[in-house]
């Protein structure tokens, strides 16, 4: 007999837990991130993994749950994330959720130490007993336990089990959820990057961090999977690959967060020991923004630029709530961009962007009349007048070939995607000038990484010397994540 409850399916937002400056729960924050992503959703998912659950104390959690619960004021479900380390506490946590009118308790296994199959049934028949419909949760990554389909079959016979969440990632498993137990009870999917193949084979929907930032793409896919149009799901879902890419791998939990920051809901940093700068690294902060403005969710703002003598240049770009809407002095700004993996092939890019009559201009006048044998200089772009600088002494035909063919080539169609999205505006091509300081390591060998990696690194050196980034605020942020790439490189 199916316990599958009719409102088990579609799109559920992992939510963040949004953190003051002082480090308390910010409960608008909070229901702002409730209502963003309310009108495309199913239901909601307070205090799970993306909640940042195991770094909240108990009376934070249920704080959590209550919120969720009063935002949401009954329009769609609210699954309440009640696992914790030991039996008793995550009985206590999901009666407390019942009690609060929550729809459901998410309850991941009992996590740190490794308790065996018969342990881990156990504890779900003692959470069983509360009554409150339960979603089992899959995610060996986080618990340190996978469930194996005879567990995940048995436990989804206790009679308040209507579900599964299944974040592992691993496809076999999955499969044989489909033969076991479906029908029986609801399979989520918990994995960003493998949401359409488990659509298409039979998941009921999605609990997803990046349903914080994506929610209505989200439900684009899960409806085209619904509707049998699998061309259109798998379209979405290579559109958003990169994006989820990001978040899966580099730090879910801060990702989500700067992302939303990006889109100008302000939640607060992760909870140490997760850091700005860590896990998630500024690099990844580049191409998540490039991502999330190819999806549409950092809309172009007017901004202007004071490039002296009274020229002003209006041009129009993709900015966050953090772009100054007026740059001023273009006498020497400076921009910094750093790009991997591999790791021979990674690429670090020093930035000096000027007025051609500063000191930019006339350290480029004045370099091209000095020999510098092993480090020829080039000039790779005369709109803007741009030039390369090798960091590291060209010894060999290979290495020429990898600075000034390959990363020159990345460097220029940055250049070139800078004109085109508006940070390097038409008007001032004329009147600016750069150096571009490159490294390029001595034992790379893929030529196509070099490339895309300084095309990577040059956008990201562009925008932060237009916008004055990292901030002071920034840096004071992330100095304790501070770490050289090779230095600490294994």
């Amino acid at each position: 007999m199916s316990k599958k409850p009719e409102w088990f399916k579609g799109i559920f937002p992992a939510l963040a837990t949004p953190f003051t400056r002082d480090d308390r729960v910010d409960e608008e924050a909070f229901r702002m991130l409730i209502r963003h992503v309310l009108p495309h959703v199913d239901g909601v998912v307070p205090a799970g993994t993306t909640g940042e659950f195991v770094y909240l104390t108990e009376a934070e959690k249920r704080r959590v749950i209550d919120i969720a619960v009063d935002e949401v004021g009954g329009r769609v479900p609210v699954v309440a994330g009640t696992g914790c380390a030991s039996t008793r506490d995550t009985v206590a946590l999901t009666q407390y959720a019942k009690d609060a009118g929550a729809t459901a308790a998410l309850v991941v296994a009992p996590f740190y130490f490794k308790p065996t199959f018969n342990e881990v049934y156990e504890h779900y028949e003692a959470v069983n007993e509360v009554g409150l419909p339960i979603i089992l949760y899959n995610i060996p990554q986080c618990a340190g336990t996978h469930f194996q389909w005879w567990t995940a079959e048995g436990m989804a016979y206790l009679d308040n089990v209507v579900g599964i969440k299944d974040s592992s990632g691993d496809a076999p498993f999955l499969m044989a959820l489909f033969e076991k137990i479906k029908g029986q009870v609801g399979i989520f999917c918990g994995h960003d990057e493998i949401v359409v193949a488990a659509l298409a084979a039979g998941a009921d929907g999605a609990i997803l961090a990046s349903a914080n930032l994506i929610p209505d793409i989200w439900q684009k896919i899960y409806s085209a999977v619904q509707e049998g149009d699998l061309i259109m799901a798998q379209d979405w879902q290579a559109r958003v690959q990169k994006l989820v890419r990001i978040i899966m791998r580099k730090g879910a939990t801060q990702a989500v967060k700067e992302g939303l920051r990006m889109m100008g809901l302000e939640m607060g940093n992760s909870r140490h020991p997760i850091m700005p700068g860590g896990e998630f690294e500024r690099e990844d902060y580049e191409e998540l923004r490039v991502q999330l403005e190819g999806l549409g969710k950092i809309p172009r703002a007017e901004v202007q630029y004071d490039l002296g003598q009274g020229r002003l240049v209006k041009t129009r770009f993709f900015a966050t709530p953090q772009t100054p809407r007026q740059v001023e002095d273009f006498t020497l700004r400076v921009g910094e961009g750093f790009s991997g993996p591999p790791f021979f092939e990674i690429a670090h890019i020093d930035l000096l962007l000027g007025v051609k009559e500063g000191p930019v201009g006339k350290a480029i006048a004045r370099a091209l009349g000095e020999p510098r044998p092993a480090h020829e200089l080039r000039i790779i772009s005369e709109r803007p007048r741009t030039l390369l600088v090798p960091t590291v002494t060209v010894r060999t035909k290979k290495q020429a070939g990898h600075v000034y063919d390959d990363a020159a080539r990345g460097i220029s169609l940055a250049i070139e995607a800078s004109i085109e999205d508006g940070s390097l505006p038409e008007g001032a091509l004329d009147d600016l000038a750069m150096i571009a300081n490159v490294f390029v390591h001595p034992a790379a060998a893929n030529r196509k990484r070099i490339e895309f990696n300084n095309y990577k690194a040059m956008r990201a050196a562009i925008r932060k010397a237009i916008e004055g980034r990292p901030t002071l605020e920034e840096l004071l942020n992330e100095k304790e994540a501070a770490r050289h790439p090779f230095r600490y490189a294994p």
